[in-house]
């Protein structure tokens, strides 16, 4: 692209900066922490609610770039990062969990998203699917089972008002809410969170590739006598797991002569 070389003016880098594999969380706080898997990681800019650091895996330059909170901000992150040169995302965050199974501290792998927020729109109609590059899934579930990590893997829900989610009966729309909500665990969503559709719309779009990989850290769905049992969810689990599925993806890329 024309600007490669140009300064992005929200995430404050240019060409050079990024490697064309990027994961990306929504908390800043959480760069440095995913950064440190990787090889000869380096702080590159924070500007706004991004921050990024660029290191090495098998050798092949990657990235984690914080996109904030929502579909927004994670849009002007995806967009921007693929004008400098990135073109594979993996969003590594948090999620809750929908159905009674889908617990604290198991991770989530997103085949497809449910698009109930607003950002995406501006890419595509609604009846467009948001759906998960094959690859990047596949690697991510290789490597979450590789480690160990109990793995749901299927359809999540992305909205763009946590406390619609988690206070419905606050708001005029609670009717509404409620029973969409009962609609989508009735269909089998997963999970709850915030920016997965927005993502994967964008990234078709774009003719880049995109994944998510969540750790749970709630469910208002599970028997509280199921959480006793449970380790406290630690978000680095969700790093190793995404930061293993880039490595395998890197080295099926190599073999396949991925551009």
């Amino acid at each position: 692209m024309d600007d490669m070389g140009e300064l992005q003016y929200h995430i404050a880098m240019k060409q050079g900066d990024v490697g064309r594999y990027v994961l990306l969380p929504g908390d800043p706080g959480r760069c440095e922490m995913i950064a440190s898997f990787f090889d000869n990681a380096r702080h590159v800019a924070y500007h706004r609610e991004y921050n990024t650091y660029t290191g090495e895996i098998e050798g092949e330059a990657v990235s984690v770039t914080s996109t904030g909170i929502g579909g927004p901000s994670a849009l002007i992150a995806i967009e921007e990062l693929c004008k400098i040169g990135a073109n594979t995302f993996i969003r590594v965050g948090t999620c809750g969990g929908m159905q009674d199974y889908v617990l604290p501290g198991d991770l989530v792998i997103a085949t497809a998203g449910i698009r109930a927020e607003g950002a995406s729109l501006e890419y595509m109609p609604i009846a467009f699917p948001a759906a998960a590059d094959y690859n990047v899934t596949n690697a991510l579930v290789s490597a979450a089972k590789d480690l160990g990590y109990i793995c749901h893997v299927g359809i999540v829900q992305c909205k763009d008002s946590f406390y619609g989610q988690h206070e419905p009966e606050r708001m005029p729309t609670a009717k509404m809410l409620n029973y969409q909500w009962e609609a989508w665990k009735a269909g089998g969503c997963l999970a709850s969170e915030m920016e997965s559709t927005a993502l994967f719309v964008a990234a078709s779009v774009l003719r880049a590739r995109a994944g998510t990989l969540l750790m749970v850290v709630g469910n208002v769905e599970a028997p509280e006598e199921l959480y006793a049992t449970r380790p406290q969810p630690d978000i680095r689990d969700a790093a190793k797991a995404a930061v293993e599925g880039l490595r395998l993806l890197i080295t099926q890329d190599r073999q396949n002569k991925y551009k």
